[in-house]
């Protein structure tokens, strides 16, 4: 099984950070990653089964988002030439979440992710963009 886990802490309020990261359509807050987004069908980026496609190769759908616990989760149906493609990788499920930090108005970021793969190489993979994707949400706030 691959698993992936990154964390961050941003200096905004947990309610500002939330705002930005609930709409499954929307990383322009990305820009050094996340080049292109098509919305693919026609539900907005907060109803269930809402589908994107990243860079023309990552086709994910949205599966669970949950603004009480601040949390959003995603399955990846396919990501031709690339670690996590369908024909190595099963049941991913990518999981982002805001907690906010009492002390100091801050808010805590998890990015992470759970699949069952053949070759094994989607951790380092995964684990890369998830730290540029965190890195620029963080960004996105200074």
């Amino acid at each position: 099984m691959g698993k992936v886990y990154r964390s961050t802490v941003i200096n905004a309020p947990v309610d500002q950070v939330w705002a930005k990261l609930r709409n499954f359509h929307d990383l322009s807050w990305a820009p050094a990653v996340v080049e292109k987004l098509e919305v693919v069908g026609e539900l907005k980026g907060d109803q269930l089964g809402a589908q994107r496609k990243l860079n023309g190769v990552f086709e994910e759908t949205l599966v669970e988002l949950n603004d009480r616990d601040r949390r959003f989760q995603y399955c990846i149906d396919d990501a031709q030439g690339t670690p996590v493609a369908k024909g190595d990788v099963s049941d991913y499920i990518g999981t982002v979440q805001a907690y906010s930090v009492t002390d100091g108005g801050q808010t805590f970021v998890t990015w992470s992710s759970n699949w069952n793969d053949n070759a094994g190489a989607g951790a380092e993979f995964c684990g890369g963009i998830y730290d540029a994707l965190l890195g620029q949400l963080k960004a996105s706030f200074a």
